[in-house]
């Protein structure tokens, strides 16, 4: 086909809407009469609405099914302390993957080894029994790589197959490393889809968007169960309990690259108790010690499962909110200011000052994030104290 035919195919005879175009229809062979190139033009013209009417469809689609997941995830984290959390986690993201078989494994970066935590279907106990180096098939590999794994066929990949007792009814399946930052947490594989089908780059889209939600879940149930030792003071306040800074700065960089990826929101809340000084010179620093713990507290009683809480230093304390507007930003804030100003303190009444930031096109990085909450909480300061600022000029964040 000569570039003036090509050309003339590109503007004629393509489905363009505001100019862009959506789809291109090719013929060959003979040549075509200009009347049969303006029916087509046409024809082309024509659907190229439709064609796009159905794209946002799917993309809508899309979307409500990660909304539908992240919600689904915040109402079954109530219970995350609960002895079957490894069970159940692995059984939600198998139904939200439309997964028959799932398998949860725990890496431990010291012994360079995997644990399988849990396992749901068809023999699920023989793959949880699994001692001889579980994860070497797959697993491994895709935490090395550091890129999920779809597969239509895995006999096509030339890796190790799965042995028989194992019983697979596909060889289709998806393998999910789960990190933050730079530290590995383990993967998650999922096989059998319930309708028979093959795991596609939409279904590892999907998975992708809700990975960095499950590293979080994992990572703190992870600590919880090896209380007392390094990991887990390394990256919590041994003050308050909760995470640290140095953890919250992981988290937040996660969250930002899938909100510039997906288009989630996410908002993010800086807290100041007022006052602080003047209450340990009054009643000493364990006491000040004292009043923290019960600040903490607050956080815990009133976020949800999947919010980050953390110390960031001295008094001040920081919230990351996954998935989270900034209307409902707000509304969480204004929460904890009103449970902290109503909670009992030992000496005298302690409250906070609060600055909230959302997520938005030109805040997009995790400096900015913060930056914006640091100039509301100080705003919050200025307007006398025991209050709820927003960063609403967007323009003005620098950095």
């Amino acid at each position: 086909m000569n570039e003036q035919r090509k050309k003339r195919l590109g503007s004629e005879e393509a489905g363009a809407v505001g100019g862009e175009v959506q789809s291109g229809l090719i013929l060959g062979g003979e040549a075509v009469s200009k009347n049969m190139q303006c029916r087509i033009a046409r024809f082309c013209q024509n659907i190229a609405l439709e064609l796009e009417i159905l794209q946002l469809r799917e993309e809508l689609a899309r979307h409500e099914r990660l909304e539908l997941a992240m919600r689904k995830l915040n109402e079954n984290l109530s219970e995350i302390d609960s002895e079957d959390f490894w069970l159940r986690l692995t059984q939600i993201s198998a139904e939200l993957m439309r997964a028959e078989r799932s398998s949860l494994l725990l890496f431990d970066e010291k012994s360079n080894t995997f644990t399988v935590k849990a396992a749901i279907g068809n023999n699920a106990d023989i793959i949880k029994k699994e001692k001889e180096n579980p994860g070497k098939r797959v697993a491994r590999q895709v935490l090395e790589n550091g890129e999920s794994l779809v597969a239509a066929d895995i006999d096509k990949l030339g890796l190790q197959a799965a042995p028989l007792e194992w019983k697979y009814k596909s060889k289709s399946f998806i393998s999910c490393p789960l990190t933050i930052g730079t530290r590995k947490i383990g993967v998650l594989n999922l096989t059998d889809k319930t309708d028979g089908g093959i795991y596609s780059e939409y279904d590892l889209e999907f998975l992708n968007a809700i990975a960095p939600q499950l590293a979080v879940l994992i990572d703190r149930a992870a600590l919880k169960d090896k209380a007392g030792e390094f990991e887990q003071l390394s990256v919590t306040d041994a003050v308050t309990g909760l995470l640290n800074r140095r953890y919250l700065e992981e988290r937040i960089a996660e969250e930002i690259k899938r909100s510039n990826r997906h288009g989630f929101p996410m908002s993010f809340i800086m807290i100041d108790v007022d006052n602080f000084k003047a209450y340990n010179d009054s009643f000493s620093h364990p006491e000040g010690d004292r009043a923290l713990k019960l600040i903490a507290h607050c956080l815990k009683d009133t976020l949800r499962g999947a919010d980050v809480a953390a110390r960031y230093g001295g008094e001040e304390f920081s919230i990351l909110l996954p998935q989270t507007t900034f209307e409902e930003a707000k509304i969480i804030a204004e929460r904890i200011r009103e449970k902290i100003e109503s909670t009992k303190f030992p000496n005298r009444q302690v409250t906070v000052s609060i600055g909230v930031s959302s997520y938005s096109r030109l805040i997009c990085s995790a400096k900015k994030i913060i930056a914006a909450a640091d100039k509301a909480l100080y705003k919050a300061k200025r307007h006398g104290r025991n209050n709820v600022q927003v960063y609403e000029n967007i323009n003005t964040v620098k950095v």
